[in-house]
């Protein structure tokens, strides 16, 4: 059991360099202020530059130890510019935080034909991972934290119809994708440890936290209620962000911890260890994943 742990305990991160996507809205804005306070360079990952830059106005203006760069994840082709820009800019990352999600839109297919939600949440997150892992091998105590949602315990990875083509929902590929987020951080946890890696692989899910992801995407019933009937009841994004600044900032967490709020039901509360759902920890759907992963980004991890 963690004792109650709040942004105030976050240790000095002064030198440390981190990435956070999704980083000028909600969890990520949140977890970049937090960082940012405690003296690390946080790299705004970012599909609007120029919400991004607003962000960096809101959080310190210029001089300040924040970076906005241009990440579409549902791109692979902006996906492998922004890690090329880093490794020409970076000797090395501290911190990969995977934030960045899309919640229930209607069924849309990118131009490579993927389901979009399983696009930006999954994919992109696990191409951006491989292409950035020899700079975090390198980092200080480096840490890849993938939030993930309590959602992934209702997902499930629909092998044979990934795109919906066949029967889709959105908050049913909603939960794939939340799903897919669980099963990666674990698996990555798994290839990492086997391979002597230093980097860590940590899961975070922030509960119910009131962000603009309940309102920017969904439609009709989906929004209705999570965006404005159940909002009332629904954490702040400071507090939402707490489990994934615990998973990539508390000394001793380790590899393949998965931390979220410890109230009822996991929707609101300081950060806990948690448990994934029986699915997400399946070694055997951990390699399927993977191997699809890699077939549908072309990117192949050096572990």
């Amino acid at each position: 059991m963690i004792a109650r742990w709040t942004e105030d305990d976050i240790p000095d991160q002064t030198g440390r360099v981190a990435v956070v996507t999704g980083a000028s809205s909600g969890l990520g804005l949140a977890t970049t202020r937090a960082l940012a306070r405690k003296g690390a360079r946080v790299i705004l990952a970012v599909r609007d530059e120029a919400k991004g830059r607003r962000a960096v106005a809101e959080l310190g203006g210029p001089g300040s130890a924040l970076d906005v760069h241009r990440l579409d994840l549902t791109d692979p082709g902006s996906v492998r510019a922004f890690a090329e820009r880093l490794h020409a800019d970076l000797g090395r990352l501290d911190m990969l935080v995977n934030n960045a999600g899309l919640m229930a839109p209607p069924r849309t297919l990118t131009a490579e034909g993927h389901e979009l939600q399983f696009a930006a949440n999954h994919l992109g997150h696990f191409a951006l991972t491989g292409l950035l892992l020899d700079l975090l091998a390198k980092g200080d105590a480096p840490r890849v934290v993938t939030v993930t949602s309590a959602n992934h315990r209702q997902g499930k990875i629909f092998f044979d119809d990934l795109t919906g083509e066949r029967a889709y929902s959105p908050m049913r590929f909603y939960n794939q994708s939340k799903l897919a987020n669980a099963v990666f951080g674990l698996e990555l946890h798994r290839r990492l440890a086997r391979a002597g890696s230093p980097v860590r692989s940590v899961l975070a899910h922030p509960g119910y936290a009131s962000t603009n992801l309940q309102t920017s995407a969904p439609v009709g019933l989906v929004k209705l209620l999570f965006g404005h009937l159940l909002a009332p009841v629904a954490q702040s994004c400071a507090q939402g962000a707490l489990p994934q600044l615990h998973a990539a900032t508390a000394p001793g967490v380790e590899g393949g911890e998965f931390i979220g709020p410890g109230g009822m039901a996991e929707l609101r509360g300081a950060p806990e260890r948690v448990r994934p759902a029986p699915a997400a920890a399946d070694p055997e759907t951990g390699r399927r994943l993977w191997e699809l992963s890699e077939r549908l980004t072309g990117v192949r991890f050096p572990v």
